[in-house]
């Protein structure tokens, strides 16, 4: 639909044009909406629905306070803390946890007054300017941002995260009562494996088998075995499987961040388009709430202007997110596959609030040195290598830019 909008023959006019309907690009939708409201926002999807089939979760502390009121609406579960375990470490934190739904992001997006949806239709091209739909309408707008998901590129280095998680009614409550973030205390399966937990109800429960790999194939069919698995080891049957959802997010090792915006050149991109994600989790929710804040802040929102800001932000927190592409090194290339739970066990010993800096990405040096100190998890003549930015097998050269 395009209610609010100007319309020509097949041309659409807007102030700002949004290519592709997920998180990042939603959250700066509604930003502006909420800042800008003569703005008429228009925001294209190739799929049916806005933000796909997705469940977005963050803890309380990846945000401010104030980014916390605006972006309340989305906000469907939440819980005071969440727990972690390991073969040799179980943990509850007192943090809280809260999880966004992409039926509940659709509803919120739609209920804008001055946000207009087209929904079923892929973006064919795009400029600075006009957005190209293979309906052959044209949109044109001053502002036009890129959301359209990762963007591959010979200048990123990646391992990956892979995950598929069931919703799912079980026929007993389950007995949970906060998010298990980690329960890494299963079978080491193809790398670090661990299953995510969210207790939607007392019987409701979302199942969820990640892994972190050095490929990016996901055996679908592999994960569902073993969510029937662990749902079975623990005493849980299954009535119905709700909803399912899969993803591949990219965990940096390593690159050269200015080239890579060289070399995307379309227009203003955003999200997982624009490298901008946890370098150890892939999660994109801290940086697109704090980008949707940055470009309602902008006095112009022309896209050459907002081209511009969107490239020093992602350039500079590219460069303070050094330390965490170390970790993964150490993580990808100092760890046996079957091992690498270990860095994360031992990580989750240290204090909360260390926990919250690094989800936030945002820990301090004394942070930085706090996590390498002492014995590492991985063997030292592995892990050497990797802090200078070199495969401990004499392989995969690190590129990184100071």
């Amino acid at each position: 639909m395009t209610d609010g909008q100007d319309v020509r023959d097949n041309t659409i006019t807007a102030d700002v044009a949004l290519a592709g309907g997920g998180l990042a690009n939603g959250l700066i939708a509604w930003r502006l909406a909420q800042v800008r409201p003569d703005l008429k926002i228009l925001i294209v999807e190739a799929g049916q629905t806005l933000g796909g089939n997705h469940t977005w979760s963050f803890h309380e502390t990846d945000v401010t306070p104030d980014q916390h009121d605006w972006m309340a609406p989305f906000i469907v579960h939440r819980w005071n803390n969440q727990q972690v375990s390991f073969p040799e470490r179980q943990r509850r934190l007192e943090t809280g946890y809260r999880s966004i739904t992409s039926e509940r992001f659709d509803e919120v997006l739609r209920s804008a007054p001055n946000i207009s949806v087209i929904t079923g239709t892929p973006v064919d091209w795009l400029s600075n300017d006009v957005i190209g739909l293979t309906d052959e309408r044209r949109i044109e707008a001053p502002l036009v941002i890129d959301g359209r998901g990762y963007y591959p590129s010979p200048h990123l280095q990646l391992g990956w995260q892979k995950f598929l998680g069931q919703h799912v009614r079980l026929e007993k409550p389950h007995g949970l009562d906060a998010p298990v973030i980690m329960d890494a205390d299963i079978p080491q399966e193809g790398g670090y494996r661990f299953i995510y937990l969210l207790p939607f109800t007392d019987t409701e429960v979302l199942i969820e088998d990640t892994y972190y790999a050095d490929d990016d194939a996901l055996d679908t069919d592999a994960l569902r075995r073993r969510i029937a698995t662990y749902a079975q080891n623990r005493g849980w049957q299954i009535a119905e499987v709700i909803r399912e959802e899969d993803g591949i997010l990219p965990i940096t090792l390593g690159g050269d961040i200015e080239a890579y915006w060289r070399d995307y050149v379309e227009a203003p991109p955003s999200g997982l388009r624009a490298a901008l994600f946890h370098p150890v989790t892939g999660y994109s929710l801290p940086d697109a709430v704090r980008v949707a804040d940055l470009i309602a802040a902008q006095p112009s929102l022309r896209s050459n202007d907002i081209v511009d800001a969107m490239r020093s932000y992602a350039i500079e927190s590219w460069h303070s997110q050094r330390f965490y592409r170390l970790l993964n090194r150490m993580l990808f290339w100092a760890a046996k596959p079957t091992e690498r739970y270990k860095v994360l066990q031992r990580f989750y010993g240290l204090s909360p609030r260390l926990i919250e800096r690094f989800y936030a990405g945002q820990n301090t040096l004394g942070d930085k040195i706090r996590i390498l100190a002492g014995k590492p998890p991985v063997p030292i003549h592995r892990a050497l290598p990797c802090l200078a930015g070199r495969h401990p097998d004499g392989i995969s050269p690190v590129t990184e830019r100071a």
